[in-house]
């Protein structure tokens, strides 16, 4: 298949598109290369991938010096005309987005920046798949969306209306132009609600990176809520495994869903909502254990209030992914720990 996959010099992307040439796709990657965090780290990423930082040209697609299938254009999703003329001149059978303004914390310094990338870029998409026959459009969405819901596991089939943070309202915002688009235009979508993703070439910005950086240069971690935090911790392979197989089999409808009681997570029209997590739990402090133990090192812990936009768990239940297309996460943390931290210090040569 021809597959576009955009964000690829972010953390999943990067997996992703290494997964897809594995197994002989052609892929063109797109990212805008922005600096929400340290850009090193993403042209290193695409360096992996046989993209070449000079090579780099606005608009200008480079092919890999490593797999010739892969080519990569550094482009901004809500620079429309570019992105239609992207899906006119590849042709692709299927589309995958990950391009995102990433961040709960960050959407409340920067609100603007989630309305163009998340929501005006995704409306581009949106455009170029429907007037370009894409067979499948997977999207990320995320599980922010849950906001206020407490009922546990969160379930795809539960209202999500009670979003707490920009971030989140842009990712139902998705979830609810794509089923329009799919109703409309016949459009197959499936949007992921992503839980706690970690791993090798993870973010700057997340727990894991966080707190094993403090914890080697000696710094105080941060642990909000007084460390009574729960997290659906997901190993990038486990999550990559998942998106592949969403990828390969779009939904085609819920010929029993009905508007007298209407299903969030389906419609009639070729439009799903999966979790994909772990639906296993784990509780922060055993997490900071679990990376004290493989470095060695206890942490010096500063323990504050919760931020705002931010909640105490985190919880998927994916058993209609299990059902649908037999995904069964197999990490345990503590690996999925020490695979991060041995690449880590291989990275920063530590």
């Amino acid at each position: 298949m021809k597959i576009l996959v955009t964000g690829t010099a972010g953390f999943i992307g990067f997996h992703l598109v290494r997964k897809l040439l594995e197994r002989g796709d052609n892929v063109i990657g797109l990212d805008n290369i922005n600096d929400y965090y340290d850009v090193d780290l993403k042209y290193d990423r695409l360096a992996e991938t046989g993209i070449k930082r000079e090579n780099i040209e606005y608009g200008r697609k480079v092919r890999s010096n490593i797999n010739s299938n892969y080519q990569f254009v550094q482009l901004n999703l809500e620079d429309k005309e570019a992105i239609d003329k992207l899906f006119k001149e590849e042709k692709f059978d299927k589309i995958c987005n990950l391009a995102a303004q990433a961040g709960v914390r960050y959407s409340l310094k920067n609100p603007m920046a989630y309305v163009n990338c998340n929501i005006v870029g995704f409306v581009n998409i949106l455009e170029a798949c429907r007037h370009n026959n894409i067979k499948h459009l997977a999207y990320a969405s995320s599980s922010s969306v849950y906001g206020l819901n407490e009922s546990m596991p969160f379930s795809t089939h539960d209202n999500v209306d009670h979003p707490i943070s920009l971030y989140a309202a842009s990712k139902k915002s998705n979830e609810l132009m794509a089923h329009t688009y799919s109703h409309l235009y016949n459009l197959p979508t499936t949007g992921l609600r992503f839980f706690t993703v970690y791993g090798p070439w993870g973010r700057p910005d997340m727990a894991l990176f966080l707190f094993t950086k403090a914890i080697l240069e000696g710094n105080p971690i941060e642990i909000f809520n007084e460390g009574n935090m729960r997290r659906d911790f997901t190993y990038i392979d486990d999550i990559i495994e998942g998106v592949v197989r969403v990828i390969d089999n779009p939904f085609m409808g819920n010929k029993f869903w009905t508007g007298k009681a209407p299903d969030p997570a389906t419609s009639r029209a070729p439009y799903r909502v999966y979790n994909i997590g772990n639906s296993n739990p784990v509780n922060l402090m055993d997490f900071i254990q679990a990376i004290e133990e493989t470095l060695g090192k206890e942490a010096v812990k500063e323990f504050k209030p919760m931020q705002p936009g931010d909640v105490p768990a985190t919880w998927a239940d994916t058993s209609d992914l299990e059902t649908d297309l037999d995904y069964k996460p197999a990490t345990p943390v503590k690996e999925g720990v020490k695979r991060f931290i041995d690449w880590y210090r291989g990275y920063y040569k530590i």
